[in-house]
C-alpha cells in the first residue's frame, strides 16, 4: 500500500517490502539471474512485469539462483513496491 505522510513540509511515500514464493517451469529461460547477454531470465521477466504494473523499475532479489532450463518450486524473492494494490491483486497480476 502507498502511504503518504507529511514531514518537514514535504510529501513522503513509503515503499512496502514484499516476499514472493514462486514456482516456474524454466525450460525456456536462461536461469534466474539477469544477464547482460539475454533478457530471457526469471528475474528479468518478473522485473519487466512489475515495471509494467507500477510504472517504475524495481529490482527483484532472489534467495538463490537456478541455471538455464532448471525448474523451481518454492523459490523465494523479495521486492519493494510503492502501490495501492493489495497482495491478492499483485499476485493475480503476476500470474
Amino acid at each position: 500500500m502507498m502511504r503518504e505522510s507529511r514531514q518537514g513540509g514535504g510529501l513522503r511515500c513509503e515503499m512496502r517490502n514484499y516476499k514472493a514464493v514462486i514456482q516456474y517451469e524454466g525450460t525456456r529461460y536462461r536461469g534466474w539471474q539477469v544477464q547482460g547477454n539475454t533478457e530471457n531470465t526469471i528475474q528479468g521477466k518478473l522485473e519487466r512485469v512489475l515495471e509494467k504494473m507500477t510504472g517504475v523499475f524495481q529490482e527483484v532479489d532472489g534467495s538463490g539462483r537456478t541455471d538455464a532450463g532448471v525448474h523451481a518450486r518454492g523459490q523465494t524473492a523479495n521486492v519493494r513496491l510503492n502501490t495501492d494494490m493489495t497482495e491478492e491483486e499483485i499476485c493475480r497480476y503476476l500470474n
